[in-house]
């Protein structure tokens, strides 16, 4: 999305941190198989040989150079996993910005109400981190959209490539109760003939 913008001349001259080097790796892996790509990137490909690079971007492997980005005082971005703030360098992160107003924490998926990243996007006065409390003065972002799972155009896709009369039961065991039963009522009317939301250790036999 950042590189998005930088082609519509939209992206602030800055620098541009990833600072988790797993998702350095898969990045490096999802880029040897452009063909897996979805339609809007296979567009973006035919003007931009690569999606994953564009002006000030920085992948932060070394662990010290991780470290030297909380004495840095220029305007930057970084980005970092986990998605909810539980693990590593992203926790180090926000327990060094979250004091500061003139930072934002911008919050890009699901977070289980618990986690470090479901407390901060209740937006709460203060929160702990590695066992110190943290005043939140950082503005706290939420941006819902970005969550990595396969939402009901992907899934729908998967299942058109299923024959309807030979799938027996759809099992669906993943994401929100009112979700489940949406997309449950959805595949019912595309004409799938028995679709399941499990309840909580429910034990379903499957006659094989």
């Amino acid at each position: 999305m950042l590189n998005r913008l930088e082609l519509e001349r939209r992206l602030p001259k800055l620098k541009y941190y990833v600072d988790s080097p797993l998702s350095i790796k898969i990045t490096h892996a999802i880029k040897r198989h452009p063909e897996c790509f979805n339609a809007h990137v296979q567009d973006t490909l035919k003007k931009d040989d690569d999606i994953f690079l564009f002006d000030g971007l920085v992948f932060v492997e070394d662990v010290n150079d991780s470290k030297r980005l909380n004495q840095s005082t220029e305007p930057c971005v970084i980005i970092s996993a986990s998605g909810m703030a539980e693990a590593g360098r992203v926790k180090h992160h926000i327990a060094n910005n979250i004091g500061n107003a003139r930072n934002t924490i911008l919050m890009v998926g699901y977070c289980e109400p618990m986690s470090l990243g479901g407390k901060l996007k209740k937006k709460p006065e203060s929160v702990s981190i590695f066992g110190t409390q943290y005043n939140v003065r950082a503005a706290i972002g939420i941006i819902d959209s970005m969550s990595a799972h396969a939402d009901y155009d992907d899934l729908s896709q998967w299942l058109s490539c299923q024959d309807k009369r030979e799938v027996n039961k759809i099992f669906r065991v993943h994401g929100e109760y009112d979700v489940q039963e949406q997309f449950k009522n959805r595949l019912l009317r595309k004409g799938y003939m028995d679709v399941i939301v499990p309840d909580l250790h429910e034990e379903i036999g499957l006659g094989i």
